[in-house]
């Protein structure tokens, strides 16, 4: 084993994590090549059953082949079973309940990071490595997730949920480049048949990237279910008959065939009802949300009871201001005293201080209306 240690580095086939693999053989570490297969691409439907995006026997071999050309080694693990459990059935709950989910960031907390970590356990490897553009490093005895050098790659978003014992092991080797000093890495490298692959922006286990044909194929008689439900404004008057209310997100303006001689929005889903009220773009600002399930990174709690912070609701979020408040023992409340446009259930709110990740937690109530937190 080379002096820096031995690092299990996954490789999605992918410009990131070829070159972030390849990178560290050259600093020295002695690294292992893997690479997760998630999900059955011939079995998601769309795309007339071609596989495409992240981890496709293609992007499976395209990563042995490089491991073996730069002498590592490389694995294939079927981690299909966990995926399916954690991120695909909540992905399904989410939208069945009205909420709108982000599966990036569930992967990521409970599957790829604690999949990669038990692997590394079993092939006597120190650390784990990714292509994600972030950082982290140590202080005041805490791991410390912070934003990547090129903010418009940054992912830190996603990574809020990564616990301090996975933080402790995680090297992220792109988190002071910019993308395109890696396309330009790449080719220095040799690495010709990845420097150039266009990122992925779909979920990988919905590569046509149509969520309804998704749920419609993972749930018999939805689409007969939900049919026939009801549009309404804000003041409860029904103005329209929908599809079904998991067909919709908060914030969705385009596809609502409402012909009221303006745009709106979907400003709330009732679930329970079938109910999806519209409104004018100024009934999406909301000032305060909880959020559940939170991960505390920077400080183990809030300094001084509340703090301000800057909040994303959001993965493109620019961010606003706000301030952080604890409300539970697993529960924060953020305020934007600003307002922030179309804050949604099911997605996570995750809070920095500068660039440093202070907290993190899936959001479950919004002040509807300007009025007292809801459950969504």
């Amino acid at each position: 084993m080379s002096g820096k240690g031995r690092v299990l580095v996954a490789m999605s086939g992918g410009v990131d994590s070829t070159v972030s693999a390849v990178m560290l053989k050259e600093q020295g570490y002695d690294v292992i090549g893997i690479t997760m297969k998630t999900w059955d691409y011939h079995r998601s439907g769309g795309n007339d059953g071609k596989e495409t995006g992240c981890c496709t026997v293609e992007s499976m071999n395209d990563a042995r082949q490089i491991a073996v050309r730069h002498g590592f080694k490389h694995f294939i693990v079927d981690i299909r079973d966990e995926f399916g459990d954690w991120v695909i059935d909540r992905f399904i709950e989410d939208y069945t309940s009205g909420r709108t989910p982000n599966p990036c960031v569930l992967c990521n907390t409970h599957i790829k990071w604690a999949a990669l970590l038990r692997r590394a356990d079993d092939l006597g490897c120190d650390y784990i490595a990714t292509g994600h553009y972030a950082n982290v490093r140590e202080e005041n005895g805490r791991y410390v997730i912070s934003k990547g050098w090129d903010h418009n790659k940054d992912q830190s978003y996603a990574l809020w949920g990564v616990s301090q014992e996975h933080l402790a092991r995680t090297i992220f080797p792109l988190g002071s480049y910019r993308k395109t000093e890696i396309r330009q890495m790449a080719e220095d490298y040799g690495l010709l048949n990845v420097a150039n692959k266009p990122d992925s922006y779909e979920i990988c286990f919905i590569p046509d990237n149509d969520y309804h044909r998704f749920l419609n194929d993972k749930v018999d008689g939805l689409e007969e279910q939900v049919k026939g439900g009801k549009f309404v404004d804000k003041h409860g008057n029904i103005i329209g008959e929908h599809k079904g209310y998991p067909y919709y997100t908060i914030g969705q303006r385009r596809g609502l065939k409402l012909a009221l001689g303006r745009p709106v929005y979907v400003t709330n889903i009732d679930a329970k009802n079938n109910v999806i009220t519209v409104g004018e773009k100024e009934d999406l600002i909301q000032t305060t949300c909880r959020a559940k399930e939170v991960n505390m990174v920077k400080y183990d709690r809030v300094p001084g009871g509340e703090m301000e912070i800057t909040g994303k609701i959001r993965y493109n979020d620019a961010g606003a201001m706000g301030v952080l408040r604890r409300t539970g023992d697993d529960e924060i409340e953020v305020e934007f005293p600003a307002g922030r446009e179309a804050i949604t259930p099911g997605q996570a709110v995750v809070c920095y201080e500068g660039d440093d990740v202070v907290a993190g937690g899936w959001i479950h109530k919004v002040n509807v209306d300007h009025g007292e937190l809801v459950d969504a």
